[in-house]
């Protein structure tokens, strides 16, 4: 081979190992500019100049000195009542109905319990808008705090604001307690939930729903009626089947709502409350199950309502016990659907009062002095009478 050809093929490869190197070259140098950027990172801030930016560029990139920082905007509080008041809870439950507080014995649980632990709340009357992070019903705000599930309701409520009604209890009467309540929350509950799912329009009329005030909406009873029945069973029959309870019969269904109840029947037995002359959570959660079922319309037909009128009646007294201490605005919180009974109401200012008395005495005196005008026209009157007479004689002769 020539040395042109030589020369010839070579200069092709000269040119390819030149370009490979100077790649090579080129690499190298991004990476160690990388290298360069990474060690003068700052708290997230890169404070290396990149190649091409001008002076005047980083000047105005870099922070002044002497300009104060500005301090960072406090986070918003996750609740929905921003302007809420120091240490009162905020409860966020279903709407009240013509025979209960709550159709929920969740939510008549919670009510129940700050009304006897003397802890200051206020119910929002939200209409069902709102849901906890958990998506449950009720849940609570306390200090810009949102508290949900009405067992972690009253655990955290009775630690922040030292409120234990179970404090006097041995050791095995709180295993008994925690128990008890199990077997309703976790167990009778669901017996419930099937009731309803199945019979959605003996639940709306046992209880006196009103679901245009529950939702706050204005459409259509029928149509809220069909939305209702066609959401709430499928969801609680599907609930119910989950816990196994679902695949029973109906008759077997029933009598298992009933052994339920006469454990707590048998445990009440001639007592005032479960353990003693106080109430206790067991209490609580006892009155807002039975509740649901003693406030159930006649006209109903509900089994294990029938069940506890007749063979539960000591639980119809410890209803009707708590009722009566706890819930003397009960009647008035059913009529009216009022959420906040138990609190004072604003006084109104007595204006139209004043004013009614203001016009009484402005009338007087027009009375007053039209009356005195009278008198005087009267006074004129009987004056200028002789002068005519006077006057009239003289003619008379002529």
């Amino acid at each position: 081979m020539s040395n042109d050809e030589k020369t010839t093929v070579a200069a092709p490869v000269d040119s390819v190992q030149q370009v490979n190197n100077k790649e090579v070259e080129e690499k190298q140098m991004i990476e160690e500019q990388a290298k360069n950027t990474e060690a003068s990172i700052d708290n997230g801030k890169s404070t290396q100049q990149v190649e091409g930016t001008t002076d005047a560029a980083v000047k105005e990139a870099t922070p002044n000195p002497a300009t104060p920082a500005v301090a960072p905007r406090p986070p918003k509080p996750a609740v929905h009542k921003v302007d809420f008041e120091k240490n009162v809870v905020y409860v966020y439950q279903f709407s009240r109905t013509k025979n209960i507080p709550s159709p929920s014995p969740f939510c008549l649980k919670v009510e129940t319990w700050l009304r006897m632990a003397g802890i200051k709340y206020e119910n929002v009357d939200h209409k069902m808008r709102f849901r906890s992070a958990k998506g449950q019903l009720p849940f609570v705000e306390v200090n810009g705090v949102e508290i949900a599930d009405s067992a972690v309701i009253v655990k955290e409520l009775g630690a922040m604001f030292n409120a234990d009604m179970d404090a006097h209890l041995t050791s095995e009467q709180r295993n008994v307690a925690h128990a008890t309540i199990t077997m309703l929350e976790n167990h009778y509950h669901w017996i419930d939930v099937w009731w309803r799912s199945k019979n959605q329009d003996a639940m709306l009329q046992g209880y006196k729903i009103d679901l245009q005030h529950m939702v706050g909406s204005k459409l259509p009873v029928g149509l809220l009626k069909f939305y209702y029945r066609f959401s709430f069973r499928r969801r609680g029959m599907k609930k119910v089947r989950a816990t196994g309870i679902g695949v029973h019969s109906p008759e077997e269904i029933i009598q298992m709502g009933k052994d339920d109840l006469k454990v707590l029947a048998d445990m009440l037995g001639d007592k005032t409350f479960f353990f003693g002359d106080e109430p206790t959570q067991l209490d609580v959660v006892v009155f807002a199950n039975v509740a649901q079922l003693v406030v159930v319309d006649k006209e109903v037909a509900h089994p294990l309502r029938d069940w506890v009128l007749e063979d539960g009646k000591n639980l119809v007294q410890h209803f009707e016990r708590i009722k009566e201490k706890y819930y003397p605005d009960w009647q008035e919180m059913c009529d009216t659907l009022d959420m906040n009974t138990h609190l004072p109401k604003p006084v109104k200012e007595e204006k139209e009062p004043e004013k009614t008395e203001q016009k009484e005495e402005e009338k007087k005196e027009e009375d007053k002095e039209k009356v005195e005008d009278e008198k005087e026209k009267e006074k004129e009157s009987d004056e200028k009478t002789p002068a005519t007479e006077a006057d009239e004689k003289p003619k008379e002769n002529k």
